[in-house]
């Protein structure tokens, strides 16, 4: 006698059908019709609105100002979450736990309470405030408010995605290269990044796209000043509330973009990072064998 399998979940067709078309329809109304209608309103009248929207003195500073902090911010949070990741994974020492829920804390907390949180340290009536003043350094309402508003939402993105990994990997390749002669800086340069190198590249990926679109925390800490600290974000809020419906959305289609070139990286680099860590596993210890030997 021949044991008959219990049926699984989707195993009809009509179940599979339903399944596949309610996902498709969703998709279509929350994802693909908002693109579609923002890249429609943005071209809606003609290409010459459009560029003449892009070349807008606020605009070209809008744009200027959101790529000077993400070149600023995310090169600070990609060293920050390497420190993070190898503290935490190579070393055993105590508030370790409490490490990785600081590093965490951003997800929690709304970027607008972030935010108000700066005002009250960096503001006039803020803990360092008086002291920032009589120094004649502004923090608030400057590029360097927005910088620090953007590296505190994106702060754990590299983090997360590098301790996971090196946690699995574990600490036997450094303790090997270590063994043959290597310095702290050369095991970290020859055998744990180049295992890292496709997950850190992910997590800048994430990071830079979490910061070009943050608009909570900035919108807080920059004034709002027109043409001086509005990021893109906040400038698209601007020419919205101006009644500038086809600049908001001309500017608007520069994040989606973004966005599109941030999925398009992402994808590439999960195809690159599948199946090469193990390689890149053995080539590290091999390397710094050869380079010590020297």
């Amino acid at each position: 006698m021949t044991s008959r399998k219990p049926p699984r979940v989707g195993d009809s067709p009509t179940f599979r059908r339903f399944l596949i078309a309610f996902v498709l329809i969703v998709g279509t109304l929350l994802i693909a019709a908002p693109l579609a209608v923002i890249f429609a309103q943005a071209f809606s009248k003609g290409w010459p609105t459009f560029a003449s929207t892009i070349a807008h003195p606020d605009t070209r500073h809008a744009i200027f100002l959101t790529v000077v902090t993400a070149l600023i911010a995310v090169p600070i949070n990609t060293v920050f979450g390497i420190a993070a990741a190898w503290a935490l994974t190579k070393f055993d020492f105590r508030g370790k736990r409490l490490l990785t829920i600081l590093i965490e804390l951003p997800f929690s907390i709304s970027p607008i309470v972030a935010g108000v949180a700066y005002l009250f340290v960096y503001g006039l009536q803020g803990l360092f405030g008086p002291l920032l003043q009589s120094a004649d350094i502004k923090i608030l309402f400057a590029l360097p408010g927005i910088v620090l508003a953007s590296m505190f939402v994106t702060a754990p993105f590299v983090a997360r995605e590098l301790i996971p990994l090196m946690q699995a990997q574990g600490r036997d390749l450094e303790e090997a290269a270590t063994s043959l002669g290597a310095s702290g800086w050369r095991t970290f340069f020859y055998v744990t990044l180049p295992n890292i190198r496709w997950a850190m590249l992910y997590g800048i990926v994430l990071c830079n796209a979490r910061l070009m679109g943050e608009f909570g925390a900035v919108s807080v800490v920059s004034g709002n000043i027109r043409g001086q600290t509005n990021t893109l974000p906040l400038h698209i809020e601007l020419l919205y509330h101006d009644y500038q419906t086809v600049g908001a959305f001309a500017a608007a289609s520069i994040l989606t973009v973004l966005a599109l070139v941030t999925i398009v990286a992402k994808v590439l680099l999960e195809r690159q990072g599948a199946g090469r860590h193990h390689g890149s596993a053995l080539a590290g210890p091999v390397a710094v064998s050869q380079d010590t030997t020297r």
